[in-house]
């Protein structure tokens, strides 16, 4: 099996600090929570960013500014996996912009419109080709979500399209109302359309974290957790940050003799290209 390369969403773009007072929104919080992270066994910070008064944001001063930062307080420095999906129902454009003005070493890539709880996500084609077509020409690597059965098959007629490079690397985010759900049963049939030499991980939402991380860990593919997709470290137990969540799956692993890629496997593993 490679190496577990685990994944901390450090914030999200739903999330509050009511929920969880712990929940990272400024660049000096974000960056002690991504620190804390790296120290206990993540290799990627997939990061939202929100404005002063805490509402997501893409704006690309807040983007660099929570980079450099993070960047700063890290080492060695994690690769920092931009969000393209902002928040549900902010333009395609504004969700472009960091990606265009940071060239970030990757990026998430929605490529599916879809109902996301009470609202709808919109991904038009014309949007993704264009955003897909701009990773190409800077170089960023995709971390195609899924939500769906739906999502890898159009992700391998983008490919042919010449639209994706391969392999690629899929991240299954499980849980979401609209989309499929965390059962273990689920996250088995999606494997079923990965391609061999694409490389795969899991968010489980909420309860399905924890569970599908465990799966995820025995069955080869990676882990993302975090206060974006859950607030919990156990049932009713508010976790106390980023770290602890990083750390019960790197235990976890440990136990189940898997071991833990640093930032520069991760990168190898990925196929990301050094940066001069």
């Amino acid at each position: 099996m490679q190496k577990l390369i685990i994944t901390a969403a450090i914030t999200g773009a739903e999330t509050t600090k009511e929920a969880n007072p712990a929940l990272p929104i400024t660049p000096e919080e974000q960056a002690i929570a991504a620190r804390e992270c790296v120290e206990e066994g993540a290799s990627i910070i997939h990061l939202h960013v929100r404005d002063k008064s805490g509402r997501p944001s893409q704006s690309v001063s807040l983007f660099k500014e929570a980079i450099d930062a993070i960047n700063e307080a890290c080492n060695p420095r994690p690769i920092i996996q931009i969000s393209t999906g902002g928040a549900v129902g902010e333009s395609f454009e504004k969700r472009m912009e960091p990606v265009r003005a940071l060239r970030p070493e990757m990026a998430s890539l929605n490529i599916n419109s879809m109902n996301f709880g009470d609202d709808v996500f919109i991904n038009h084609p014309k949007d993704v080709k264009r955003l897909a077509g701009l990773f190409l020409e800077l170089g960023v690597v995709p971390e195609i979500e899924v939500y769906d059965v739906g999502d890898i098959e159009l992700a391998k007629r983008y490919a042919k399209e010449g639209l994706i490079k391969t392999p690629m690397h899929y991240q299954f985010v499980l849980g979401v109302p609209g989309g499929m759900s965390g059962w273990e049963e689920n996250l088995k049939h999606l494997l079923k359309f990965v391609s061999e030499g694409d490389t795969w991980g899991v968010a489980g939402i909420g309860r399905y974290e924890i569970p599908l991380a465990s799966l995820a860990i025995e069955l080869g593919g990676f882990v993302r957790v975090g206060l974006e997709d859950n607030i919990y470290i156990e049932k009713g137990v508010l976790a106390k940050g980023n770290a602890e969540l990083v750390r019960k799956v790197a235990d976890m692993a440990r136990q189940k003799g898997r071991e833990i890629a640093t930032p520069e496997e991760a990168r190898n593993i990925l196929g990301i290209p050094k940066r001069t």
